[in-house]
Parts: C-alpha cells; sequence; structure tokens
C-alpha cells in the first residue's frame, strides 16, 4: 500500500525511545541522579528530567558546565548505565506504542528508530516493545554525536533512502525536536515524556499528542476520512 493510501504526507516515520515509546524518563533521571550522587555532585532532579534526550555526552556538561574533567562524562555515563540496567526488567511500553509501530509497518510506511541510547540498552527496550518490524534502527553507537546532535536523525534518514521533507520524527523532548530542526524533519511531539505540549511547540513541533495511542487514533481517523471522502 502506498503511503498515500495511510492519509499521512509521509514515507516514513522515525522514531525516538525513551519517553516516546517506552516508560523510561523518570527512571534515567534518577539514574543520572544517582551516578551523579555517585561522584559528590549534588543536581536537582528536575534539572536532570529536562536534559533526558540529550546523550551523555551532551548531559553532563550541560548539567555540571563545561569546565568539569572529560573523564568524567565516561565515569558518570558508565555508573548511569548500569543504574539504569537494573531497571530493564520493569520497564513498559507507553500506552499504544507497540499498535502505533506495527500500524506504521502494515501502512508500508518507512519505520525507523533513532536512539541516543547505548545499542545494549536500545535493544533491551526493543525487547520490552516485542521486538518490533522496523526498517532502520539507528543509535548513539552508531554515531559521532548524539542527540541534540542531528547525527542519528541524518544517519536513519540516509539508511531508509528518505529524503528529510519526506519523514516525520516522532518524539518527546525539546532536545528531540532541535535535532530534528537541523536535520530538516518535521517532528511530532509527545507529552508522554514529561514535557509540556506548550514547551514542545515553542521548540518547534508541527503538532503534539498525549502518547502514542493518541498520535495512532489521529492518524487512523485520517486514513478513514481519507477513504471515506
Amino acid at each position: 500500500m502506498p503511503a498515500s493510501e495511510a492519509a499521512l504526507p509521509y514515507a516514513g516515520v522515525v522514531f525516538d525511545v525513551d519517553g516516546t515509546l517506552v516508560d523510561t524518563n523518570y527512571i534515567h533521571a534518577l539514574c543520572w541522579w544517582q551516578a551523579f550522587s555517585q561522584f559528590g555532585h549534588v543536581v536537582p532532579m528536575a534539572r536532570l528530567h529536562r536534559a533526558i534526550g540529550m546523550g551523555a555526552e551532551h548531559l553532563v556538561p550541560h548539567v555540571l558546565g563545561r569546565d568539569h574533567p572529560p573523564k568524567e562524562t565516561g565515569d558518570l555515563a558508565a555508573a548511569h548505565g548500569i543504574l539504569f540496567a537494573t531497571w530493564w526488567e520493569l520497564v513498559q511500553p507507553l500506552p499504544g506504542a507497540e499498535n502505533l509501530l506495527r500500524w506504521c509497518w502494515t501502512q508500508q510506511l518507512t519505520t525507523a528508530i533513532a536512539s541516543s541510547s547505548h545499542s545494549r540498552e536500545l535493544d533491551a527496550m526493543l525487547d520490552v516493545l516485542g521486538r518490533p518490524d522496523l526498517d532502520v534502527i539507528v543509535s548513539g553507537d552508531d554515531v559521532d554525536e548524539a542527540k541534540p546532535s542531528p547525527d542519528v536523525l541524518t544517519a536513519a534518514l540516509e539508511r531508509a533512502d528518505l529524503e528529510p521533507q519526506d519523514a516525520v520524527l516522532v518524539g518527546d523532548s525539546v532536545w528531540d525536536v532541535r535535532a530534528a530542526a537541523a536535520a530538516g524533519l518535521p517532528c511530532i511531539g509527545l507529552t508522554c515524556g514529561g514535557t509540556s505540549a506548550a514547551e514542545l511547540l515553542a521548540a518547534g513541533a508541527i503538532e503534539t499528542f498525549a502518547d502514542p495511542e493518541a498520535l495512532l487514533d489521529h492518524w487512523r481517523a485520517g486514513a478513514r476520512a481519507s477513504r471515506e471522502g
């Protein structure tokens, strides 16, 4: 089925994972808080939550400032990874995430994942999502810089043979929106990661929805209207 029959103006959809498809943003904030505490840094958890979506190489200097020892970034990231791994078995998909991915696949939309997470973490989250059918998977390990750099998105588009104007990113953080803008890609924001619709729209999101289920309902309604029209 051509993408146009799905009533979407896109040939492909690129998905963020944490906070967009799986309910991990507050877990990440807690694990980063614990990691920073281990190294003697007291950081408000609200500040950490607002930084979730960045790769560690951006998150650590964003939180601590640019004059921290570079080696500490790797040490903090390793500590966070160890702490986050203890939560893997408890992570749940966000409402409608599995159905949204399945629907995109059945509509023959090119379906891609582009995450700042390390490949091991991303692999665990794909298990949480029931190992969905996907055309492209890009992790933070596949590129030089993670979000808000556009590298993971650009890599996903190149591997999927998609032009930015023919695809859309679905993400949950301002860092997703900014990375999408740098890649020339429109971004739909989901508020299930804890960032408000107002913040996502102010960052440049083209529209927002509560969660994957709400987005799927919207796309399905558009498809029905297109068929009936």
